[in-house]
């Protein structure tokens, strides 16, 4: 009922309602109801000629619009006042309408297709009229397309989602055509938008967007989108070692789809036989949870050997035979075992997009990065004041998912020397060791002060109190410094400069961009197996060009390229900073 009183106003534009008779008289209605929906809504009205004349509030004839008979007609369709059966105003009714009711139904459904669909059952409790008029499909249509992304035509869904439904039957059973998949679909012939977006999108709209799973220390990425009739969930992995050029591979690990008019069915993909019965909970607001009914068609006939196998040639690309390094096929064997553990529950939860200010060094986002034996791994970059920051999406048994694996210090660029400077690993290492020492002053000398503040507190309230005015005074300065140092470098880049890596310096991919625009000082984490003795060592962190980074890790002697995401993330922006903030803080502690 609210709602109808905020709407009533609409009803009461003059201007509005007479621009809008003028231009039917030459170009007939506006809406953008088809044939089949206008006469859903007022009824065929020669059949009905002969039947009950009561208006919405009548009965007679099945009551409402949909039975209306020639006043009807003249009071909520006419084009021509006064003509042809309405000759005087009282049966045409009132020429400028007062209440939302006496709109004509045409225009009611611009107003309620305006509406979210979450409030539209509550409008079709005001009256029978709106009710009818919220049977109409354009309305249903404007909300799944608006709210949801759903582009395609439901009548036109199967032609229109064979690209990405044949995916699965292929790699099911790549000897079924695609042709035969259409066999396979329900007939939505049936359906229409209101029943999918009740039964389908409304139900599990909380479900979309970017997850992570809880796998251990691999952790990953789950997108999950609306693509068709289906809700579908993809696992984003990262392209085969060492080619972080290559676009993200996709694997769907479970479907939602309307089986029934009226029921959404959930499918587990997991496996290599099929869609077979699945079930999704929600744990809570920002987690939910994934079951396999029939984790059989996870098992393939060769046994855990050709598991292993096809397993290893989608993960990798490559055989066991052709990893010679013994450590790395360790690793890939430990990730097989441990990972294979969780093919009939997993349990997801939410991760956001970093939010982009005008400050930021470049955009941030997501990028896939080389990681040495480990292969390939995702990793989200996000700016916070003078830090960029780069956390782990998947992770490894050394530092696992969720965790901070780069710390760069904006605030502290680090100016390149020539060519044949750059190629000595002992000079490129005196410059960053040199910035290192001079953070380590500033934090020890930061200590010392927090310790003598604490000292000057006890011995009077007042100097300890001033004197902690003067430092925030201090940093407040510095901050202001910093920050006007960083403002306008995304819209005023720097001109490139020659970069080459230093002589025994490992890259995992040899082609790396050949110049850069800034270097800054920097950490990352490294670790023992199982994130045993856990420490940030210095290093220097490149920016190629806007989606291309790198970082030099001296203490091992290798370096790190990543490469930005470009795939479409939609639902996955974060609200605020404060909650990408508090979501950063908890992954740390889901894979700790």
């Amino acid at each position: 009922m609210a709602v109808c009183a905020r709407l009533c106003g609409v009803g009461q534009s003059r201007r509005c309602r007479r621009r809008q008779r003028n231009s039917q008289q030459d170009q007939g209605s506006d809406s953008d109801m088809d044939e089949e929906e206008e006469e859903r809504i007022v009824g065929q009205r020669k059949g009905d000629a002969g039947g009950g004349s009561g208006g919405p509030e009548h009965g007679g004839g099945g009551g409402g619009v949909a039975t209306a008979g020639p006043s009807d007609a003249c009071e909520y369709g006419s084009r021509h006042v006064n003509r042809g059966g309405c000759p005087d105003r009282a049966a045409t009714g009132p020429l400028h309408p007062q209440l939302l009711t006496e709109l004509p139904p045409e225009l009611l459904v611009e107003i309620f297709s305006l509406l979210p669909g979450t409030v539209l059952p509550n409008v079709a409790l005001v009256c029978k009229k709106f009710r009818q008029i919220l049977n109409t499909e354009t309305i249903w249509r404007r909300r799944c397309m608006e709210e949801f992304g759903m582009k395609e035509d439901l009548r036109k869904m199967e032609a229109g989602g064979v690209s990405s439904q044949d995916l699965y039957v292929k790699r099911v059973n790549p000897r079924v055509k695609s042709g035969r998949f259409m066999k396979l679909l329900p007939d939505y012939e049936h359906m229409d938008y209101r029943d999918v977006y009740t039964h389908l999108l409304h139900p599990y709209r909380h479900i979309l967007g970017l997850w992570q799973p809880d796998i251990g220390p691999y952790g990953g990425l789950l997108n999950v989108v609306v693509d068709g009739l289906f809700i579908i969930g993809w696992m984003y992995l990262p392209p085969h070692d060492p080619r972080v050029e290559d676009p993200m591979r996709r694997r769907p690990l479970f479907r939602i789809h309307m089986w029934e008019s009226k029921k959404a069915t959930v499918e587990c993909m997991y496996g290599h036989k099929g869609p077979h019965k699945g079930d999704i909970q929600t744990v809570k607001k920002n987690e939910f949870s994934t079951k396999c009914n029939q984790t059989d068609h996870h098992r393939m006939p060769g046994g855990r050997q050709e598991e292993f196998r096809t397993w290893l040639e989608e993960e990798w690309g490559r055989t066991l035979e052709e990893i010679f390094h013994e450590h790395m096929q360790e690793l890939i064997l430990m990730k097989f075992i441990y990972t294979s553990q969780y093919d009939n529950c997993l349990t997801y939860r939410r991760i956001y997009l970093p939010p982009a200010m005008p400050s930021d060094l470049l955009q941030p986002g997501l990028f896939k990065g080389t990681y040495g034996s480990h292969g390939l791994e995702i990793v989200m970059l996000s700016f916070h004041g003078t830090s960029a920051r780069a956390t782990k999406l998947t992770g490894d048994p050394n530092v696992p998912a969720g965790q901070l694996t780069l710390d760069v210090d904006l605030s502290r660029p680090v100016v390149l020397p020539d060519l044949e400077q750059q190629r000595n690993i002992e000079e490129l290492s005196r410059l960053v060791l040199g910035v290192h020492e001079e953070v380590q002053r500033e934090v020890q000398q930061q200590a010392n002060g927090a310790s003598t503040s604490v000292r000057h507190a006890a011995e009077g309230a007042s100097g300890g109190a001033r004197g902690a005015e003067e430092m925030e005074a201090d940093s407040g300065a510095c901050a202001d410094s910093c920050q006007s140092g960083l403002s306008g470098r995304r819209t005023n880049p720097p001109e490139a400069q020659p970069f080459v890596l230093p002589l025994g310096v490992m890259a995992r991919n040899e082609v790396y961009p050949r110049t850069c625009r800034k270097c800054f000082y920097g950490t990352g984490l490294i670790a023992g197996h199982g994130f045993t003795s856990p420490e940030r060592t210095p290093g220097l962190f490149v920016l190629f060009d806007e989606d291309h980074f790198g970082f030099i890790w001296l203490e091992l002697k290798s370096f790190s390229l990543y490469s930005r995401l470009t795939d479409h993330l939609p639902h996955a922006h974060a609200p605020n900073m404060e909650r990408f903030e508090a979501m950063l803080c908890n992954m740390q502690s889901w894979t700790s």
